[in-house]
């Protein structure tokens, strides 16, 4: 197993419910730690930049007027495998077909407020945390 690094978002869905407690509990329950965090209210500018991606696909406007709709959580979660861990501890993206106890399963109303961002690879992860977070922000 290899310690890895990967970001996390609770989205403004989940901060709007007062879940983030709960979700940092499964986070730090499944032996991933928690090396930074931040609350920001992202601007149109930094949610399409961030999403630059599926700028092309349908949903992109949707997705970017979602996040910029309310403050969010940004975090980097470290442990063994965590990339892989953190998306097992979200669930599927569609919340009607997430695992029961899955962070999407428990908080997520829709596909589209589905509560949760993380990384789908380390080359994602490391772009992701560096979008967020400097260097001197993370704790080793």
């Amino acid at each position: 197993m290899s310690v890895e690094k990967t970001l996390s978002i609770i989205k403004p869905d989940a901060v709007r419910k007062n879940v983030i407690g709960q979700i940092l509990s499964k986070f730090e329950g499944n032996d991933l730690k928690v090396v930074a965090m931040k609350m920001k209210q992202l601007s149109q500018a930094e949610a399409e930049a961030f999403y630059a991606e599926h700028k092309e696909r349908g949903f992109f406007g949707d997705l970017v007027r979602f996040m910029i709709s309310g403050p969010v959580i940004v975090l980097v979660l470290a442990g063994n495998n965590a990339i892989l861990k953190n998306r097992e501890l979200m669930g599927a993206t569609d919340p009607k077909k997430a695992t029961p106890g899955t962070i999407r399963a428990d908080f997520a109303d829709s596909i589209d407020e589905n509560a949760v961002h993380g990384s789908d690879s380390e080359a994602a992860a490391t772009r992701e945390i560096a979008f967020f977070f400097d260097a001197a922000e993370i704790a080793h």
